[in-house]
């Protein structure tokens, strides 16, 4: 009985090397694929999940690219009386808050105004912003934020 030596070719190692790196570039081409495009959407009240926090509530509705924007998120908080969703800050995007219910305290670059259902603020980039819940029950509003093509930091979702 003749035994064969396992003996392998400068060919044999190079469909090997070649074989390798097909395969991670396929894995690290899937693991940094672009989230799909949205599309056109209908997006029930009743079918998005409201998530308590030390605040009040949050229902997301959507978080991803457009076909004109980078991103594009909507979604609505519920903020409980005597409550701030956050600390003033800014940030690059630009986002607008349709008031549905309650009274907010908006304080844009130092100056503060009130106001209730149907008013709508807008927070340009980088300015320096927050809202308070002034009334004596919860605040509905609805939050829509959007980053211009080539303003999304490449760290953020």
């Amino acid at each position: 009985m003749k035994i064969k030596s396992l003996m392998l070719t400068r060919r044999d190692l190079l469909i090997a090397l070649i074989s390798g790196s097909a395969a991670i570039g396929l894995f690290t081409a899937a693991e940094n694929k672009p989230p799909a495009v949205m599309g056109s959407s209908v997006i029930d009240w009743n079918s998005i999940e409201a998530k308590t926090n030390a605040n009040g509530s949050v229902r997301n509705f959507f978080q991803a690219p457009t076909a004109t924007l980078d991103q594009l998120e909507c979604h609505v908080t519920t903020l409980n009386p005597d409550r701030m969703p956050h600390p003033p800050h800014k940030h690059l995007n630009e986002e607008l808050i349709i008031i549905r219910e309650g009274t907010l305290e908006v304080t844009q670059n130092g100056e503060s105004k009130r106001i209730g259902p149907g008013s709508v603020i807008f927070n340009a980039s980088n300015i320096m912003h927050s809202l308070k819940n002034v009334g004596s029950t919860p605040a509905v509003y609805h939050v829509i934020s959007w980053y211009s093509p080539g303003m999304k930091p490449k760290d953020t979702k």
